[in-house]
């Protein structure tokens, strides 16, 4: 099974968890930017998938690749060299918290969870439409 998705908009990541501290216990909290993107990305699961999973033993293959937008303060040229693939991101945020975010929020939705993972690959380019494109597949590869 072959399961493709798209959130559109600017790629994030996963944020730090944030410590408070009452009394003598001390408590995390997802920040409050982190639960809406997860939420976007099920939301847009839901919406475009439906209720398609992977079985619960399944091994899997997880591929991001977040295309950012192109700056407009960018010349003509480098635009071009940007858009065509030339020119790649080297900014924040990080693939790591980008395949963290994405592999979370799909815990209970598209698999039972994110540990099936076997194989991933995570991508950044630049594109007029910023947005994240999701491909999972069953059968982790050698």
């Amino acid at each position: 099974m072959k399961i493709s998705f798209t959130v559109q908009g600017e790629p994030k990541g996963k944020g730090r968890p944030q410590f408070a501290r009452c009394g003598k216990h001390i408590t995390t909290r997802t920040p409050d930017n982190t639960v809406l993107y997860e939420n976007l990305i099920r939301t847009e699961y839901k919406r475009q998938v439906g209720t398609a999973r992977f079985g619960d033993n399944e091994m899997l293959d997880l591929r991001v690749i977040a295309y950012y937008a192109i700056p407009k303060s960018a010349s003509r040229k480098k635009q071009r060299a940007m858009e065509d693939g030339t020119i790649r991101p080297v900014k924040k945020p990080d693939l790591d918290n980008i395949l963290k975010v994405v592999a979370d929020s799909l815990n209970g939705y598209a698999y039972k969870d994110d540990a099936q993972i076997v194989d991933i690959q995570a991508r950044k380019f630049y594109s007029t439409m910023p947005r994240i494109q999701i491909i999972i597949t069953n059968g982790g590869t050698q």
